[in-house]
């Protein structure tokens, strides 16, 4: 079995609201981008993984894993991998696995999302049925209450309050201001996030990921093929892990805290033979503001009640001691859901190598971690990226 897999090459499409092209048209982008970033051969490919959502609710389509093979130009097996907002990041790890088995040395991965052409009403039904939809979707819950719930909970639990969250939509907003993929390339200022339209106490707009278009690709090798071939490919996936929790809020022992994402961590952690004192950055999967706190706790950065205070402090901030989501994060990079978990393995290999907008404040990073929830973390999958310095 290998040690590593190879990122050879990434590409993404800008994020937005742009509803022209359909989701097979941006995957073929991020694609051939990817690609051309790889130096690496169309029919070299062995394997397609490709994460989607809501093709179905936004464009009537199924069965989209030949279809994405196509549309990169590719001829190989291609499964379509859905796992509500965890899509594409389970579409790398299931890209990751395939090589370190020995069953494949090269694999694209990712996924693509359309869904602005939907109405707001009709996007947000489409996103609740990654709820439960006995016990949660017919109560009336969407993902702004379920999170609002969490939020809730942890301040009666821990503290904090909606300034905390504030100082994390300030903070990611900054982070996405010069990177040109992201959706909104905007400075806010914490007063802006406390005085925006309430959408689910404690949430205002501010504290919430945007509806995007966009999709995401990697190319993944086994490092005998990228020695072999003699690719420029200094940033690898050397841990990847994955798990579940109870499916509705109401049925977790505890709402602020995410089982799912210590429990992938823990194995993306034994994988990558490296723990949390060992990773210099993080993307994590801010579609809410407490997101990233609840991310930050579960992945064993902060013990539980002090992830809270972290952007507050600057902690979290491009030149604190741990930046997070030096993309923008879901907040402000956007969030097509169905893209977002390779869009941050993406970001995390172009920050790693150095050609990022925001690598400066990474010179001396070795390792990165991205961390991709589906629904209220009822799914999680995490990866451990590192680079040959």
């Amino acid at each position: 079995m290998v040690s590593a897999v190879t990122v050879a090459g990434v590409g993404m499409t800008p994020f937005g609201r742009g509803g022209e092209q359909t989701a097979r048209e941006m995957f073929g982008e991020a694609a051939a981008e990817a690609f051309d970033d790889a130096d690496v051969p169309r029919d070299a490919v062995e394997e397609v993984f490709y994460g989607n959502y809501m093709g179905e609710f936004a464009e009537q389509q199924g069965h989209q894993g030949p279809l994405a093979a196509e549309a990169a130009g590719v001829s190989a097996p291609a499964t379509r991998v859905e796992s509500a907002c965890a899509s594409s990041g389970v579409a790398v790890r299931f890209g990751y696995e395939k090589i370190r088995s020995g069953q494949a040395d090269v694999v694209l991965v990712g996924g693509a999302e359309r869904m602005t052409n939907l109405s707001t009403p009709d996007a947000t039904q489409a996103l609740a049925a990654a709820a439960d939809a006995l016990w949660e979707i017919r109560a009336g819950v969407t993902f702004p209450g379920a999170y609002s719930l969490m939020a809730n909970r942890y301040f009666h639990e821990f503290g904090g309050g909606r300034e905390d969250l504030a100082h994390i939509a300030v903070k990611n907003h900054e982070n996405a201001l010069e990177n040109d993929l992201a959706q909104f390339q905007k400075s806010i200022d914490v007063d802006d996030v406390l005085d925006a339209m309430t959408v689910c106490s404690p949430f205002g707009l501010f504290d919430c990921s945007p509806m995007s278009n966009g999709a995401a690709a990697a190319v993944l090798v086994s490092d005998e093929f990228a020695t072999e071939h003699g690719l420029d490919a200094p940033v690898s996936i050397r841990g990847a892990g994955q798990h579940s929790d109870h499916f509705a809020l109401a049925d977790r022992a505890s709402i602020p805290r995410a089982p799912a994402a210590e429990r992938a961590a823990e194995m993306a952690y034994e994988d990558a033979g490296l723990g949390p004192d060992d990773v210099d950055t993080a993307e994590v999967h801010d579609c809410f503001t407490i997101a990233e706190v609840l991310a930050l706790e579960a992945l064993g950065f902060y013990e539980p009640g002090e992830g809270i205070s972290a952007a507050t402090n600057g902690e979290t901030t491009i030149d604190g001691e741990f930046p997070v989501n030096l993309s923008g994060g879901l907040k402000a990079k956007g969030h097509p859901v169905g893209a977002t978990g390779c869009a941050q393995i993406s970001e995390m290999t172009k920050l790693l190598r150095g050609d990022h907008v925001n690598s400066s404040a990474l010179e001396d990073a070795t390792a990165g971690l991205t961390h991709n929830a589906g629904g209220t973390v009822a799914s999680c999958v995490v990866h451990i990226l590192e680079v040959e310095r």
